[in-house]
């Protein structure tokens, strides 16, 4: 098992089927926005002979803040330590250390994304957001 942070052609296939299809957060994203979002992102992909297990990848300006987006296992590999193998790397990675605000969105993953030092957002009144629901639809 091995952690990579360039994805190969087929790689990156599996990862834009899995966003597009499965997620329930990117559903409908295009490959060519999925492109410029990993391009400008750091990834982090779990492999096992060249075969995807997990992805991450973090927006950030490296010095003071950082989003954790698009973390997925793939569903043969769920339930063996996998997702905890991929968030261990990206919380230690060496570019992400002494930011001030790390954040994520999560659905339903709170209790594994606390086992990382994520938590509650102790001010969310003083949170917002700009969401168009339908982002990813095309426009004519």
């Amino acid at each position: 098992m091995q952690l990579i942070n360039q994805l190969s052609q087929s790689q990156f296939k599996q990862v834009h089927a899995f966003l597009s299809e499965r997620s329930y957060w990117s559903k409908g994203i295009t490959a060519e926005r999925l492109q410029a979002a990993i391009d400008n992102s750091l990834c982090f992909a779990l492999v096992q002979k060249n075969q995807l297990i997990a992805f991450a990848r973090v927006v950030t300006d490296y010095a003071t803040f950082a989003n954790l987006l698009d973390v997925f296992v793939l569903e043969p590999f769920r339930g063996m330590g996998h997702g905890k193998q991929l968030l261990d790397a990206v919380v230690t990675h060496p570019k992400l250390q002494g930011l001030r605000r790390f954040t994520l969105v999560t659905h339903d993953a709170h209790t594994l994304y606390r086992q990382f030092g994520f938590d509650d957002v102790q001010s969310p009144e003083y949170l917002m957001e700009r969401h168009p629901p339908a982002a990813y639809k095309a426009t004519s």
